[in-house]
């Protein structure tokens, strides 16, 4: 950032509101998709299966009148090992230091228990804290439905504010943005303009090869896949060297990862690098690697190698 850039970060209009808003609801809703939509780029990793999402993603929005940091986390379930277990604590911590709620659900269908287990947490928890319930899926949703749909969403959250939406086609975007801008307080910009994550070119990487595994698997596979990169290196103006290693639990899951004679791994890596050298604007050599690592989703000190930083 040059000195102009500095001195125009500094000249805020009066009125400037900021804040973390964590957006928060049960798996495959649309969260990370309202996120990347807000964000112009893709930030956040997104496919059709549920639970895709497993760190703390910010994402920082910057307008002329205000900075919208999101702070997109797991869906939020009933775990049935320590790295669920991890997913929901961290949709939880999220909690404690946002300025609003975003309590995204998905309107095409009646409110389901884990909505319902949500909303008590939030009663529970979120104390003192604007909750905006915004109800994505609009599109889909069937007309007759949509009424009783609305109700039901709204009898879970008596005090909040509230809208409808759709993440992908737009329709209702920009009124749900102007309300969050609305809910946040007056307050200086917490980051550069033009910084969108706060994560690392290492764990972006990863979380891109992890996503087109996501993609291309089916069943129980992709949720015993873990990615952790191992080498990181510009081997020139033009060229980046990355070597990623793919975990799974059982040797089973490796055939299927691999493919027949690597064809698996080999459509997993032509996408992941397609993605990766849109993001480095230069050519990438991308080497993976498929490793065991027996049961690894229940083993504690085998999820904090893998970079989920468990409390102790």
């Amino acid at each position: 950032m040059n000195e102009h850039d500095i001195l125009d970060h500094e000249r805020l209009p009066p009125g400037h509101r900021s804040g973390f808003v964590a957006v928060i609801g049960r798996p495959n809703v649309g969260k990370s998709t309202l996120m990347n939509a807000y964000l112009g780029e893709k930030v956040a990793i997104v496919s059709p299966k549920p639970q895709t999402t497993r760190l703390r993603q910010l994402g920082i929005l910057t307008l002329p009148e205000a900075q919208i940091i999101f702070v997109d986390t797991p869906g939020i379930h009933d775990p049935r090992h320590k790295l669920g277990e991890f997913m929901v604590g961290v949709a939880i911590e999220a909690l404690a230091d946002a300025d609003l709620i975003l309590f995204v659900v998905d309107l095409a269908v009646p409110p389901t228990g884990e909505d319902r287990q949500i909303a008590a947490l939030l009663e529970r928890q979120a104390s003192g804290v604007p909750v905006l319930l915004a109800m994505n899926k609009l599109d889909i949703v069937p007309v007759e439905r949509l009424t009783e749909n609305v109700a039901a969403f709204q009898e879970l959250c008596p005090d909040a504010d509230w809208t409808t939406f759709s993440a992908t086609t737009g329709q209702g975007r920009d009124d749900l943005l102007q309300r969050i801008i609305g809910a946040l307080p007056e307050g200086p910009r917490y980051y550069p303009p033009d910084q969108l994550s706060d994560m690392n070119l290492r764990d972006i990487v990863a979380e891109v090869v992890r996503e087109k595994a996501l993609l291309h698997l089916h069943e129980e596979v992709p949720h015993s896949v873990a990615v952790l990169v191992s080498e990181f290196k510009e081997r020139s103006e033009n060229l980046t060297y990355i070597e990623a290693t793919i975990f799974v639990e059982r040797e089973s899951q490796k055939g299927i990862l691999i493919g027949s004679r690597g064809s698996m791994l080999r459509s997993i890596g032509k996408d992941a690098r397609a993605e990766i050298e849109d993001l480095l604007h230069t050519k990438v050599y991308l080497e993976l690697w498929v490793k065991v690592l027996k049961n690894w989703r229940k083993d504690e000190d085998a999820l904090r190698r893998l970079g989920y930083k468990l409390p102790k």
